[in-house]
């Protein structure tokens, strides 16, 4: 990847993603790869990578070197999640192994691309398919303590996670889980934060209810960032996006 290095595009990645003094991005690092290049460089090399070797990606100083690991994870996890594999323990286990290695490395996907690419194909399916790692307790009771932590934590790029995780569960025509987290994060401050939320609700609308989407716009849209609501209402016509903007 260091091979690859562009500094014409490096200039212009670190001014797109806020690295300067102050900003969201501030300090990281780019080679200037195009995401496609990392891509390609991923489709050639994560059946071979083993999994223990990926966190020395993650943590690397490079923003294309941390997004390669990551989509490393999401091609594993892809492998493993497999229809006729669901059930099985070799993969739930595998699985369950690749999801523990990105929660314990989540602040290391510190940008809004790395979370966006990551957190819906990683948490996103794993909420959706079996696991061991409840042991004892009901499965969708320890699913939302999972992502419950992501939500309350004090980092930013947690609490995304946590948001645009529900693009998957909305997709499998499951809306609790957006709804949920929509609600916990409807007050953020951040800029980031309330893009994610209206975005979130625009894909469950689309996806699962547009009523379900006009419900909760009812109950919250006084309360609600305008940021948030020129995402939530995107996709609605110009007549009911006028109106929502005037209510």
């Amino acid at each position: 990847m260091e091979s690859l290095q562009n500094e014409q595009q490096r200039e212009v990645l670190m001014g797109f993603f806020k690295t300067g003094l102050g900003e969201y991005g501030e300090g990281d690092e780019f080679l200037g790869l195009k995401v496609p290049q990392t891509r390609e460089v991923v489709k050639e090399v994560w059946k071979e990578v083993p999994l223990d070797e990926v966190p020395e990606l993650l943590r690397s100083p490079w923003h294309e070197v941390r997004l390669c690991g990551l989509l490393i994870l999401v091609a594993k996890f892809d492998a493993a999640a497999k229809k006729k594999q669901e059930q099985e323990s070799k993969y739930i286990f595998i699985r369950d192994e690749i999801l523990t290695m990105y929660l314990a490395h989540a602040e290391q996907a510190n940008n809004w691309d790395l979370v966006d690419l990551s957190a819906p194909k990683l948490l996103g399916k794993w909420i959706m398919l079996p696991t061991n790692l409840a042991g004892e307790t009901d499965e969708i009771s320890y699913k939302r303590s999972v992502i419950d932590e992501l939500a309350h934590s004090t980092n930013l790029w947690r609490q995304r996670m946590s948001m645009v995780c529900t693009w998957e569960t909305s997709h499998q025509g499951n809306p609790s889980w957006c709804l949920r987290y929509a609600e916990m994060h409807l007050r953020h401050p951040h800029e980031l934060m309330q893009k994610a939320v209206g975005w979130m609700l625009r894909e469950m609308g689309k996806q699962v209810s547009m009523d379900l989407l006009r419900d909760f716009l009812k109950q919250h849209v006084s309360e609600m960032p305008r940021t948030t609501l020129r995402y939530a209402i995107e996709k609605m016509d110009d007549a009911e996006r006028r109106f929502w903007m005037k209510v």
